[in-house]
């Protein structure tokens, strides 16, 4: 191949080949001493996530920096103790004994400082006496309150339990579920069963594995200690583990795939090791730099939560273009011809254009217009419903029945009303320090609030040391993901109160601000990251109408997922066989992450695809005759690292954060149709059509036509 394997690149990797086969033990306990190292300090230190959403330049940022500049310890976690009794009152004497009992004994826990059990005057015990919470203050931030330390404190609140209250974790203490070993292991079964079928032996299909699980741990545990040091979400670790399997296999069974191809050939062991990284090496680093290009798009969002996704998302792009090109060399070469043994059956490598795929490739060279018109017809039906998306926030309501985040939250609703589950933080600065409790601008600002559509309760205002801040809780009326909730906070702001300036911080209304600078940031996106991608299209083949017509193919597939989201999570079309239990909002910022991910591991099958096009078209000099050949040497290769992916990210929808229910679903789809309709039927239909235009592009760019 040449293209994207030629130049600078592929000096580059050709020394890294060299340097894999004539050292090879070097390399390999170099990656095992890495992973090790990764792995003790993620043991000794953990891996806190913290799902604190923060928008700088917002005006609920704004509430929630002055908050915390005049308010000492505002920054530190807050968590509850929830608490739901069959019969009776939670006041009843028996009760509050077991209660303080309770209380006593959480705040023996480390890093407690304060617990403030439930009492109807301060407003934390329903009206029927049934359920209340308890608050429980410590002198930790939100990251570093872990799964650890939860436990401990529920289950110091044990004499609650005993005496029959049931006791649910709260606010901080509520924390999401990042495990995913059922999906990991479910992907790596998947990815085996294909890897046999593509190879046939058991060594073989265990390298490309073997190398996915290196870059997994690598990359989980450098995002992991990356949380001590900055916010970092759950569904970040998550994220990554889903790219991570995905195309730490992909690209280790494309390198694995020319390496047997050139053996096949006659080309001797060492050489053919080198041979591969210099070519498949160069064409994976360069799927991998587009992937990475995509992801650091999202960088204009001006969102940090898109930021940290897209860089945790981006080091283990980069862990598996490394691992592919050097331990998989190094592995390659320890195992000599071993490569081939614990043999199941011989796998089929007979000639390509006898294969499934040769005969499609046939067909749809000989009748390219029939085989575009009807690919076209079932994307744009894939894609139609995105017209009905419905964009929002999601929240601990959605999570599946049965949950512990889903249990609180029912329970809180009804006793208090949906709105406890989002209470909005209005920030007030007064225009000179309130002097006292009996300060006529606090009554104002109480009475403006109480007036304020929506709003189910006010809490006592809390006045600042210094006086220079009024900070109020308000209870909505409405859910944390209903937009009657956003318009109270809207209510809020655009009615003024004499003498203070109004903010309005609290999740929910960051969330919402997020939203809107999501919308607007999103076309700018779309086109920075098609406009890069092109560009680094047409410096790789040269050819001004192959670059611009795969960065828009790539929208095509982005749009089958962004349809196929919709019709599950907005209409609710199969949405019960995810889990979940009705219709729920797409989560706001998920689209524009989807939008760079997706853009970027598109990118890799539209690569490989069209090297082997122009490989032989620059043999050959035609264009038909290229196309057929690129198709049908590629179709398997790339319908097998497509299954895998596809696997990997399905299996995703297993676990219980709706998000990655969302993630995990709409990469599934967005990668079966680019593999099979796009990559499969329209690239190379629309190839035919085009003819010898596919490779024009402007002599004085490049010096001569390709």
């Amino acid at each position: 191949m040449k293209a994207v394997e030629t130049g600078a690149t592929r000096r580059a990797m050709t020394c890294v080949g060299r340097l894999a086969v004539r050292r090879p033990w070097q390399v390999i306990i170099g990656w095992l001493l890495l992973t090790a190292t990764i792995g003790a300090l993620v043991a000794g230190f953990g891996r806190p996530v913290e799902e604190d959403v923060s928008l700088p330049g917002s005006d609920a940022q704004l509430g929630r920096d002055l908050v915390e500049a005049h308010v000492p310890g505002a920054s530190n976690a807050t968590g509850q103790i929830i608490l739901k009794i069959p019969q009776g009152r939670l006041d009843d004497p028996a009760n509050q004994a077991a209660i303080a009992a309770a209380a006593a004994q959480v705040r023996q826990v480390e890093h407690v400082v304060e617990v403030v059990p439930p009492s109807a005057q301060l407003g934390t015990i329903s009206a029927d006496g049934r359920i209340g919470y308890a608050t429980v203050n410590f002198d930790l931030g939100p990251r570093e309150v872990g799964h650890d330390l939860s436990d401990r404190v529920v289950a110091a609140a044990s004499p609650a339990a005993e005496a029959g209250i049931q006791t649910v974790p709260g606010g901080a203490l509520s924390l999401p579920e990042t495990e995913t070993r059922t999906s990991e292991l479910l992907g790596l079964a998947v990815a085996l069963a294909v890897l046999l079928v593509a190879f046939g032996g058991l060594v073989a299909a265990g390298l490309p594995l073997l190398t996915a699980v290196v870059t997994l741990v690598c990359g989980l545990g450098l995002i992991g200690l990356a949380g001590h040091v900055t916010g970092m979400p759950s569904v970040a670790t998550t994220l990554a583990t889903m790219i991570g399997l995905g195309v730490g296999i992909d690209y280790a069974l494309f390198l694995l795939t020319r390496y047997r191809a050139l053996l096949a050939a006659g080309t001797p062991g060492k050489q053919a090791i080198v041979e591969t990284v210099a070519s498949s090496g160069s064409a994976v680093a360069f799927a991998g730099g587009t992937v990475i290009v995509a992801l650091g798009g999202l960088a204009i969002a001006g969102v940090p939560i898109l930021t940290t996704l897209g860089w945790t998302a981006g080091l283990t792009v980069v862990l598996a273009v490394a691992s592919a090109t050097t331990l998989l060399p190094a592995l390659l070469a320890v195992l000599g011809p071993r490569v081939n043994s614990l043999r199941l059956f011989r796998a089929r490598d007979g000639e390509i254009d006898d294969s499934r795929w040769g005969r499609i490739a046939d067909r749809v060279t000989r009748h390219p217009l029939r085989y575009a018109i009807a690919a076209s017809i079932v994307l744009l039906a894939l894609a139609a419903p995105v017209l009905g998306m419905k964009l929002g926030q999601t929240d601990a309501g959605d999570q599946p029945k049965g949950t512990a985040a889903r249990t609180g939250y029912e329970i809180l609703a009804e006793g208090f009303g949906p709105g406890i589950n989002g209470p909005i933080s209005v920030v007030a600065e007064p225009d000179s320090p309130i002097t006292g409790p009996a300060d006529p601008r606090l009554a104002s600002l109480t009475q403006h609030l109480k007036a304020t559509p929506g709003v189910a309760r006010v809490e006592q205002p809390r006045v600042a040391p210094d006086g220079a801040l009024v900070t109020v809780r308000v209870i909505p009326a409405t859910a944390p993901s209903d937009p009657a909730t956003i318009a109270v906070v809207e209510s809020i702001l655009d009615t003024p109160v004499e003498g203070m300036r109004l903010h309005a911080t609290g999740q929910t209304a960051i969330r919402g601000a997020l939203a809107d600078r999501i919308a607007d940031r999103m076309p700018w996106l779309i086109g920075i990251v098609v406009l890069v991608s092109a560009l680094l299209l047409l410096i790789a083949f040269r050819a001004s109408v192959i670059a611009v017509k795969a960065a828009l193919m790539n929208l095509l597939s982005i749009g089958a997922a962004y349809g196929a989201l919709t019709a599950v999570f907005t209409w609710g079309w199969g949405v019960e066989l995810t889990g979940l239990d009705g219709p729920i909002p797409v989560e706001a910022y998920l689209p524009m992450m989807l939008f760079a991910l997706l853009f970027g591991l598109s990118m890799d099958y539209e690569v490989f695809l069209l090297t082997a096009v122009q490989e032989s078209w620059q043999a050959t000099r035609d264009n038909r005759l290229s196309v057929r050949r690129g198709l049908a040497g590629t179709g398997k290769v790339i319908t097998s690292a497509a299954l895998i992916m596809v696997c990997v990210f399905a299996s995703f929808v297993l676990h219980t954060n709706p998000v990655v229910k969302m993630f995990g679903l709409g990469m599934a789809v967005a990668i079966a149709v680019d593999a099979t309709i796009i990559r499969g039927l329209l690239v190379p239909a629309t190839m035919a059509l085009l003819g010898k235009a596919n490779w024009w592009s402007p002599a004085w760019r490049w010096g001569r036509q390709p």
